[in-house]
């Protein structure tokens, strides 16, 4: 897979890495939507997350986010809750955590908005995708206002095939990311 190739340089370059603001999990909100083949919206976010932006000692900046499947919630349906956290989907026992660890880039995007690709893990596949950054409206992102983000991602694509009767292929991820205010 084209992907893993990608694996031991994101790992020298996050090693790297000169510093790093810890993501602030209180702050942020990490969503996705799942639509059902009757037209039902449902949303869902991680309780739980937890990730860093590292500056790379030649400035650019790179994010790594956990985010935890256990603590999965679908807003208003305790038991499709249940269905997202178990093996049909998310398997939280087997796979606790979503990866995702972009590529390098540069603070200018979070300014201006664009692409970011990356590698993303679900029940342990890994594939490269791109989330798309908007444009800040503020002198700091991540500081002073969030970095918002989102993509799309197949369900299939990362062996979350199951309930393909009832629910829609495509999960739309949408991101508000601010980081801890270190002073730094």
């Amino acid at each position: 897979m084209k992907a893993r190739r990608w694996a031991p340089l994101l790992a020298l370059l996050w090693m790297a890495a000169a510093a790093a603001a810890e993501i602030d999990p209180a702050a942020s909100h990490f969503g996705f939507l799942v639509t059902t083949r009757w037209g039902q919206e449902l949303q869902g976010h991680f309780a739980e997350a937890r990730g860093e932006v590292g500056t790379l000692v030649d400035g650019r900046r790179q994010v790594r986010l956990r985010l935890a499947t256990g603590s999965v919630e679908i807003l208003g349906h305790p038991t499709y809750t249940r269905f997202a956290r178990g093996r049909g989907f998310f398997n939280a026992e087997r796979y606790p955590a979503i990866e995702f660890v972009s590529e390098p880039y540069s603070l200018q995007l979070l300014r201006d908005g664009g692409p970011l690709p990356g590698l993303l893990a679900i029940r342990g596949v890994q594939r490269r995708e791109v989330f798309r950054i908007e444009p800040s409206a503020c002198a700091l992102p991540a500081r002073e206002c969030d970095v918002v983000a989102s993509g799309s991602v197949r369900r299939g694509d990362f062996g979350l095939g199951r309930w393909g009767f009832a629910l829609a292929d495509e999960v739309r991820f949408s991101l508000r990311v601010r980081v801890r205010d270190d002073g730094a």
